[in-house]
């Protein structure tokens, strides 16, 4: 199987939408290199970026199941990184 090194980032500007995004991480966390959160009181968002290294149907499904979510943005950067695992 092949996989990428991606970067995830995510911009939350609903917080009703949080709990489902940490479901839906939760359900991708063996591909999950490491994630930060930093919540943006100031403007009452929350900014999260996913390091991931997995197959490039995941990394796209998990973007779109987490840009379909209410108030959320997500964009994703790849490396050009290919692993035959």
């Amino acid at each position: 199987m092949e996989t990428r090194v991606a970067v995830m980032s995510i911009i939350v500007e609903n917080q009703d939408s949080a709990e489902q995004i940490n479901a839906i991480l939760h359900d991708y966390g063996a591909f999950i290199i490491g994630r930060m959160g930093i919540p943006y009181r100031k403007r009452g968002i929350s900014i999260i970026s996913i390091a991931l290294d997995a197959p490039q149907d995941t990394i796209s499904a998990l973007s779109g199941k987490i840009g379909k979510l209410n108030g959320v943005s997500v964009k994703t950067a790849y490396s050009g990184v290919i692993a035959k695992d």
